[in-house]
């Protein structure tokens, strides 16, 4: 299944979530990730950060689920911050950009809701310089000093890395660690996601897995806590 909507080489526009988020074929088009993390917001958010923006693939599709937020996008990339604003334009919706690197990054806001695809692929960086050869650790790290007091963190990553994060989430004092496997494939899952809420004292919850190719998230559009809640119903 193709979750991009309607999309042909000639074109210079393509679509997510069954139309509702329309991007500019470009530099960087964002994956199937995007739209999974967009979907893993714990509650309706008020002030997202979204770190590592790119050309605001994460950022475009949770405003598609809330509308309401405001949302901050970091990136060190101009090229990718002008195709983000360009993206919001064509989509008539705002969204605040900067350029800032989050290992660099000194400021004392914070934000209810922390959203990030990390770089976590190593080797060599493809043309637009997106995820490749960062240290997750501390992009981690970095990420969790964002977060507002009882505010959450949504991460999606490869699976070979998961620990790590889950890891700092625990150093960081993050509880109620909710982790979902992605399976593509595989017999092992392929992606992970991740969230957690910053000063909880509950444990963690490993999901049952769900397939990268769903189509009631990548084309219906529900989120994921509407996904849970329907595979709870069938238990």
């Amino acid at each position: 299944m193709d979750y991009y909507t309607g999309m042909s080489e000639k074109q210079a526009i393509f679509t997510l979530l069954n139309g509702r988020v329309k991007m500019m074929d470009g530099i960087y088009n964002p994956t199937s990730d995007a739209v999974w993390l967009a979907a893993y917001a714990p509650k309706e958010p008020v002030n997202v950060l979204d770190v590592g923006i790119g050309t605001g693939g994460v950022s475009l599709c949770l405003l598609a689920h809330y509308p309401d937020a405001h949302i901050t996008g970091i990136d060190n990339s101009d090229e990718m911050l002008n195709a983000c604003q360009k993206n919001a334009e064509l989509n008539n919706v705002k969204i605040t950009t900067m350029n800032q690197d989050i290992l660099k990054w000194s400021t004392p806001t914070r934000y209810d809701l922390v959203i990030t695809n990390p770089p976590y692929f190593n080797g060599t960086p493809a043309k637009h310089n997106a995820h490749h050869n960062t240290d997750i650790l501390n992009w981690v790290k970095r990420c969790c000093a964002r977060v507002d007091s009882n505010g959450y963190i949504c991460v999606i990553v490869d699976a070979l890395c998961s620990d790590t994060v889950i890891y700092m989430l625990h150093h960081k004092h993050f509880g109620d660690i909710q982790i979902l496997p992605l399976f593509g494939g595989k017999l092992s899952a392929e992606r992970v996601l991740i969230r957690a809420k910053q000063g909880a004292r509950t444990g963690s919850t490993i999901y049952n897995g769900v397939s990268m190719n769903n189509e009631s998230i990548l084309r219906t559009g529900i989120t994921i806590n509407a996904l849970l809640d329907t595979m709870k119903q069938h238990d």
